[in-house]
Formats: C-alpha cells, sequence, structure tokens
C-alpha cells in the first residue's frame, strides 16, 4: 500500500461518512414530518378525491350526453320564450304625457293638392322605358409619349 492509496482510501471514508451524517439528519427530518401525519387522514383524503372525481365524472357524463329530440325541442322552446321575455324587458315603456299639436304653419301647395293633380304639382320627367344608347364613337386614346428608337 502506497501513499497514494492510503490518501485515496481516507477521502472516501469522509466522504462515506458525510453521506451517513446526511442520512442521519435526513431520517430525523423525516421521521418529524412524519409524526405530523397521520396515516388515517391521509386514507380519508385519498378517499374523498377519489369521491370527488367519480362526482366530476358523473356530471361530464351527464353534460355529455346526446339530447333526444323531444328534449332538444323543449330546451329550444324554453329558450326562445327566455329570449323573448329579455326582448320585452329591453324595450322602453311608452310615453303616458299627451303630445301637444302645434299651430300648423303654411304647407307647401303640393302638400295641399289631391292626389289625383300631384303629377301636375310637381313635374317630374318621364320614367325611361329602355336602357339608354351608348355612344359608338371611337374614344381617342392619347399618347403621352412616343417611343424612343433604339
Amino acid at each position: 500500500m502506497n501513499v497514494e492509496q492510503q490518501l485515496t482510501d481516507i477521502e472516501l471514508a469522509s466522504k462515506q461518512k458525510a453521506v451517513l451524517e446526511s442520512l442521519k439528519t435526513g431520517n430525523a427530518a423525516l421521521k418529524s414530518i412524519q409524526s405530523e401525519i397521520n396515516i388515517d387522514d391521509v386514507q380519508k383524503l385519498m378517499d374523498d378525491t377519489a369521491e370527488a372525481k367519480a362526482y366530476q365524472d358523473e356530471i361530464n357524463a351527464a353534460l355529455g350526453e346526446q339530447l333526444s329530440a323531444e328534449d332538444e325541442e323543449a330546451v329550444m322552446a324554453e329558450f326562445d320564450n327566455l329570449e323573448a321575455e329579455l326582448a320585452l324587458e329591453s324595450l322602453p315603456d311608452a310615453p303616458v304625457t299627451e303630445v301637444q299639436s302645434e299651430k300648423k304653419t303654411k304647407a307647401p301647395a303640393y302638400a295641399e293638392a289631391p292626389a289625383e293633380d300631384i303629377d301636375d304639382v310637381i313635374e317630374l320627367p318621364d320614367v325611361p322605358t329602355k336602357a339608354p344608347e351608348r355612344s359608338e364613337a371611337p374614344e381617342k386614346t392619347k399618347v403621352l409619349e412616343e417611343p424612343l428608337p433604339a
């Protein structure tokens, strides 16, 4: 055995001692924490969690089911009724005061004319009976620049 081997063994023993001390400290901390936790409480918590998950699964299954045609029609009818109620609630109330009439001002002459004479008072052009014709004169195009010879 040489000196190098002996130094390596000492270093290894020192590290093993540190690991052993760390394991003792960790074990003591674990026992301290475990003394605060009761196994019955843990089991009860796990059972409660399983029940809550099962209940949520039942809700998801109920919501995920397809409605029958009758159920869907009933739901849609109720939805339409609710929409109608909301629409009625959003309408403003009718005024309860009476509207006061103002003195009439002189209306234009065409307002007083009988319906037969309205065409005489308002002089409008006749309505066209065919599409307008397009003049066939060729449109002149202007050349802005002449191309340069090569």
